[in-house]
């Protein structure tokens, strides 16, 4: 009986075969339902007899999606002019200022600065650095560059960078460690490269362009030796 190198052709075999292409599909549908489920919601916002069930007499999925994207493009374009600079700076200043409010606004609204802007210093590039011990090696993001606090902390000569260890396979949480540059070692793929190595538990394994040299993660341990 012919069998397969990756799945024997048994029941079982069939069974994990109707997964493979099932199980992707299944999530990936639930995944866009509730997307769009909450972005339905935001057609609360208007008036009664604007809704999709007033005008159409249903319900139609997906238009929440559509005007969720029109009022954010709609907030860009009255932002980008004078009066709107100011609305957003009258209402940046009254956020800042509230209290609890305001340590929730500004934390969040620093974070999205620096991931969304186009001069933010986000994830800068991926690496692996020596996580969670000196014998391990994990795949990591480089932020930026440390405070000046914790650079007066680096002994005489050490530089130290801020980098990002995401989880797996969940990569929006994570560690942020401040590491010496010799416990870390540049990687020859993209951020989004390595963003999908790690969802996938390095099942994923992204294409190296041919000029590129696999970086040798032993040298220096070699060099101690």
């Amino acid at each position: 009986m012919s069998v397969s190198p990756k799945i024997k052709m048994t029941l079982k075999g069939y069974l994990i075969a109707g997964l493979l292409i099932w199980l992707p599909l299944a999530i990936t549908l639930w995944v866009l339902n509730l997307i769009i489920g909450s972005l339905d919601q935001t057609l609360t916002l208007l008036p009664q007899e604007w809704r999709p069930e007033a005008v159409f007499g249903m319900h139609i999925p997906g238009l929440g999606v559509v005007f969720a994207v029109l009022v954010v493009m709609g907030t860009g374009m009255l932002a980008a002019n004078v009066l709107g600079r100011r609305l957003v700076g009258f209402w940046h200043g009254l956020l800042s200022r509230t209290p609890v409010v305001s340590s929730i606004y500004n934390s969040v609204k620093q974070v999205s600065d620096t991931l969304l802007s186009d001069s933010g210093n986000a994830f800068k590039n991926a690496l692996l650095v020596r996580w969670p011990h000196q014998n391990a090696w994990s795949v990591a993001f480089q932020t930026g560059t440390p405070a000046q606090e914790i650079l007066q902390c680096a002994e005489d000569g050490e530089e130290l960078v801020s980098v990002y260890v995401p989880t797996t396979p969940n990569p929006t949480s994570g560690y942020f460690i401040v590491v010496p540059r010799s416990d870390t070692r540049d990687l020859n793929m993209s951020v989004d490269e390595a963003l999908k190595y790690v969802i996938s538990m390095g099942v994923v394994v992204p294409n190296p362009p041919p000029q590129a040299q696999r970086p040798r993660l032993n040298d220096e341990h070699n060099r101690q030796g």
